[in-house]
C-alpha cells in the first residue's frame, strides 16, 4: 500500500465525505474506486467538460456587452438571482 496526499478546498472534501457516507463508502474507497477504474480503463470514468459559461459565444456577448456599456449604449442593470 502507499499514500497519496492530495489538496483540496475545505468544502470541496466536506460534500465529498458527505455524498460518500450517503452511497455508504468512506472518501478513501471511493478515490480508490476512482483510481481502479482509471488504471483499468485508461480514461477518466465520467465525463469531464468546460464550464459553458467560459464558451466562446458567451464570452463574445460579454465582451460586446462591456463595450455596449462602455461607449454609452446601455447601461447595467441589477437584478435579483435566482438560487437553484
Amino acid at each position: 500500500m502507499t499514500q497519496i496526499s492530495v489538496r483540496v478546498e475545505d468544502d470541496v472534501k466536506k460534500k465529498a465525505e458527505e455524498a460518500c457516507s450517503e452511497i455508504g463508502l468512506s472518501l478513501s474507497a471511493a478515490i480508490n474506486v476512482y483510481l481502479i477504474k482509471l488504471g483499468r480503463e485508461k480514461r477518466i470514468p465520467f465525463e469531464v467538460s468546460v464550464d459553458p459559461f467560459y464558451s466562446d459565444e458567451n464570452m463574445n456577448r460579454l465582451r460586446q456587452a462591456i463595450a455596449d456599456v462602455a461607449a454609452g449604449r446601455s447601461t447595467l442593470k441589477e437584478h435579483e438571482l435566482i438560487e437553484e
